[in-house]
This record gives C-alpha cells, structure tokens and sequence, in this order.
C-alpha cells in the first residue's frame, strides 16, 4: 500500500522484520491457538501473492494488524488486533478500510471474516463497520499427508 495516513496511524504493509512484533501482537490480544504457528502464518502471508498483512502504526511502534487475502471471488481477514491500550480508537476500523480497499483494488466483490463463539467484542465491532452475520456453517478439519483420500489412488 506504500503507507497513507488514515487520521492517525500510519497503515502500512508488513515487512518480514515485523514478525516478532506482529506475532506478539496476536498473541496478547488471546488471538493464536496452539495447533496454529503464528509464524508460519505470518510468513505464508507474506510470500502468497494473495495475501498481506497490514500494520498500523504510530511512530515505529505496532498498535494494531489485519491479514487480509482473496482466494478470487472471496476476500478474506484474519488477525485483525489492537493493543489493548488503543481500543476504541478507531484503529479496528481503520485497518478493516484499509484491508477493504485492499481487496477492491484486488478486484474482489466481498469480504467475509471468522469470528470465534463467544468473542462479544469483536461482534459489535464488525457490527459497528456494517458487517452482517451471513446464513453460512463453515465446516473444517486439518489435513494430514496420511488422510487416506488425499492419497493418490
């Protein structure tokens, strides 16, 4: 994005030397899980064309991250945090416009996002920005190379 001033931080894009940050950024506001590597989230992002990650920050300090990605029809965002410190700012709101224009400028029609049960919070916050809760179930499981169907027959 080459950096723009959104009335306050500076949203950028993410630079392989921000991982540690980012990373800790995801883990203090509860976003990582155990059976995901933040790390290798962090650097798949980076490396697929598809995908970035966006960083606001004020001076050189990180206060906040989205993931944004498309898979061509679909945009995606993911590891949308603010330090805690700066919530309700508006720095939420700043990173999805900025993960959103991503995706226009990507040509994509829709942005979706996950939000795990029971997150309050981030619900009223997507609330907030216009997002709606969409009649979908999303099914999933982890793929394994031993998964008997994955196996070329």
């Amino acid at each position: 994005m080459g950096g723009q001033r959104l009335s306050g931080p500076l949203i950028d894009a993410a630079g392989a030397a921000d991982a540690a940050a980012v990373v800790a950024l995801w883990q203090a506001c509860g976003l990582t899980r155990p059976w995901n590597d933040p790390h290798t989230d962090f650097d798949r992002a980076l490396m697929a064309g598809n995908a970035t990650i966006l960083l606001a920050r004020i001076d050189a300090a990180i206060i906040g991250s989205a993931m944004v990605g498309q898979d061509g029809h679909r945009g995606w965002v993911y590891y949308l945090a603010v330090v805690p410190e700066r919530r309700g700012q508006g720095i939420g709101g700043m990173l999805m416009a900025a993960a959103e224009a991503w995706l226009i400028a990507a040509g994509i029609p829709k942005v979706q996002l996950m939000v795990r049960g029971g997150n309050d919070a981030a619900l009223g916050l997507y609330r907030k920005l216009g997002l709606e809760r969409q009649d979908v179930i999303v099914l999933g499981r982890f793929l394994t190379a031993t998964d008997s169907h994955l196996q070329k027959r």
